[in-house]
């Protein structure tokens, strides 16, 4: 560990990555640990961990929140970087994890994460920049307690880093619309669990302000037709959730 900047620990939780881990993990081996938090794969996921040096815990599945607040007070150092199994550091966002860490001017950093959607790198839209806050000092952020569509809250104000984390889901899109469904579900109760209520009027105009938003002012039409599909994907899903809230959270 070079004694200009304190130790990191880059945390995972996974299950059944192995199609996906082992580029994450040859992605991370800057950090001084490699933590995998896993909740029952039964593929390779835990050889292919143990073979990049990280070292394995086993934690049933808690919810997505829990789950990665659970892996964070695992770790070793206080200073943690958050990563997904199907996500790589470039060397750029490396390099500048580094330099933060080096002459730290807070608690907790965001990034740009770029996602690849129907074999294309998104670079406008909703797909990005995909802020993600995932390198802070444990002692001043945690991951929130929500099942789906988790964040770290920080106590201070938050940095931004040069470069990006890549998010190489190689997952179909039949796949990935069952999981949106999912998402979508575990979204409309938690917002009812809150007392947040849906109008009907809000159910049919907020797909429909979504798309203006993504597709011509954040310039989703430059993504081609998969900033298309990623986007109406998107008003769906929004539009679903709201339809969801309306019924109880149970449709």
């Amino acid at each position: 560990m070079p004694p200009s900047r304190p130790p990191l620990s880059a945390v995972l939780i996974a299950r059944d990555a192995a199609a996906s881990i082992g580029e994450c993990l040859a992605s991370v081996t800057f950090c001084d640990e490699i933590l995998v938090v896993d909740s029952g794969s039964r593929d390779a996921t835990l050889e292919i961990a143990l073979t990049h040096g990280a070292r394995v815990i086993h934690q049933d599945w808690l919810g997505y929140g829990p789950q990665k607040q659970f892996a964070v007070e695992q770790a070793a150092y206080d200073w943690v970087l958050c990563v997904d199994a199907d996500e790589r550091v470039t060397p750029e966002l490396r390099a500048s994890i580094l330099a933060a860490l080096a002459a730290p001017a807070g608690h907790a950093y965001r990034f740009a994460r770029c996602n690849r959607f129907m074999g294309r790198y998104l670079r406008h839209g909703e797909g990005y920049p995909d802020w993600s806050l995932r390198l802070f000092d444990r002692r001043h952020a945690r991951w929130s307690d929500d099942a789906v569509h988790e964040k770290v809250i920080a106590d201070d104000p938050v940095g931004t880093l040069a470069g990006d984390l890549l998010h190489d889901s190689a997952e179909t899109l039949e796949s990935y619309l069952a999981k949106q469904d999912r998402y979508i579900t575990l979204a409309a109760q938690a917002a009812l669990a809150t007392g947040k209520r849906a109008s009907l009027a809000r159910q049919l105009l907020s797909p429909f302000v979504r798309f203006i938003k993504f597709y011509f002012l954040r310039l989703g039409f430059l993504d081609g037709w998969p900033g298309l599909v990623h986007i109406l994907i998107g008003c769906r899903n929004s539009y679903g959730k709201y339809a969801k809230m309306r019924a109880g959270g149970n449709a």
